[in-house]
């Protein structure tokens, strides 16, 4: 770990702070400002519609100006997005405050590159635990997502309106960190003919089994975790359970989302990525069983704490695996095309966990996880029979 790795780390920390108190309060106000009960987590998706329709647009920006400047563009919106909630809360406008998400979308497109960012950071042989290690960073927002909605959300008589101011200084203090941070020139590949190397175009590296695992195990593995996440507030609010509990079952969820990255590159190197991927849909499946044991404190503590481990076992996976099926002229394209299929993916599982949990109830929405869960777990026995085949050919 260098400097610029412990900075871009902090910002990692920071970026998921800005995250959990979204997923914490968004689906509560929302609940509040939304005209039928089913809207409530309508803010929560708004945001990461906002990801998936920037995507192309960050990837434009980055191949354009470089990552920091990209980066801080990105701040920049969360700066502007955060007062935006913050007067759709003052003014109890629930339809601004889903176009303030969207807008925040952005900066959420920004923060998810901040993985591909740190491998550039680091010598190729330590990529994966360079990738590891910076979303560990995420403990930050662990502790200070939850914390910082909880003491914020009666700072003025509106509920939660101060959160959303605290988030703007967030912001500012990640563009503080993100100015300090040395981003490496790219080395350009040039053509036969002189030109730049414009790579495999993106149909060709969807047809690559590994590319299409690694987007399988990102966008499925984020979108049962954003669906189980974005509803525990509203099932926990219906169970009885305080805002205070809320927040101290998302803080686990997040410490088991993060604290894992220590050591999930060394995992990764020692047994090979698709045994970590698979350990983390059997976590998946733990945790589903755990929830639809009981509703008490304990079974959502536990059910989200294997929820976050899971996740990071196929997130970082799924990056490492990614990394592996495309060349440096290419990561651009195949960097948004991996972020358009999360943010896609999150965006259809954000609307149907808040209409699932208020219509359907907490033990079907669990049940229902199990569909992609059980297509995660499919596509890694088919990229490995895939390399078996090939490696018994050779």
């Amino acid at each position: 770990m260098n400097k610029n790795l412990w900075l871009l780390a902090l910002c990692q920390g920071l970026f998921l702070t800005n995250n959990v108190v979204f997923i914490a309060i968004n689906g509560l106000v929302g609940l509040q400002l939304a005209p039928f009960g089913w809207m409530a987590t309508l803010p929560v998706m708004g945001y990461v519609v906002g990801g998936a329709l920037s995507t192309p647009l960050v990837a434009q920006s980055q191949a354009r100006w470089g990552r920091k400047v990209s980066f801080q563009i990105g701040l920049a919106v969360a700066v502007v997005s955060a007062a935006l909630c913050a007067w759709a809360a003052f003014s109890a406008s629930f339809w601004l405050l889903c176009t303030a998400t969207v807008v925040a979308g952005y900066y959420s497109a920004n923060g998810g590159l901040y993985r591909f960012a740190a491998a550039e950071l680091a010598k190729p042989d330590y990529r994966e635990k360079a990738v590891s290690l910076v979303l560990a960073g995420g403990l930050l927002g662990a502790v200070a997502g939850p914390n910082l909605a909880s003491a914020t959300r009666t700072l003025f008589p509106v509920p939660f309106a101060g959160a959303y101011i605290a988030l703007i200084g967030v912001a500012l203090l990640s563009m503080l960190c993100m100015s300090a941070i040395r981003f490496e020139a790219q080395p350009v590949v040039l053509n036969a003919a002189g030109q730049r190397e414009q790579g495999r175009p993106l149909k060709v590296l969807m047809r690559q089994p590994a590319f299409i695992v690694a987007i399988v195990g990102a966008a499925l593995g984020y979108g049962v975790m954003n669906l189980l996440m974005a509803a525990t507030p509203l099932a926990m609010q219906v169970c009885g359970f305080d805002f205070d509990a809320s927040a101290l079952v998302l803080e686990w969820h997040v410490i088991g989302m993060f604290a894992p990255g220590f050591v999930t590159g060394h995992l990764i190197k020692r047994f090979g990525v698709l045994p970590i991927m698979g350990t983390g849909v059997l976590l998946n499946l733990a945790c589903v069983a755990v929830a639809l044991m009981g509703v008490e404190l304990h079974h959502f503590g536990i059910a989200l704490f294997f929820l976050g481990v899971g996740w990071n076992f196929l997130f970082t996976g799924s990056t490492t695996l990614a990394m592996t099926a495309y060349r440096p002229e290419e990561k651009d394209r195949a960097q948004a095309a991996i972020n358009f299929c999360v943010y896609a993916t999150l965006a259809l599982s954000a609307f149907s966990s808040g209409v699932l949990v208020t219509t359907q109830g907490w033990t079907l929405l669990n049940a229902g996880s199990l569909v992609p869960i059980v297509v995660t777990g499919l596509a890694l026995a088919w990229l490995g029979l895939q390399r078996q085949r090939v490696s018994s050919g050779a």
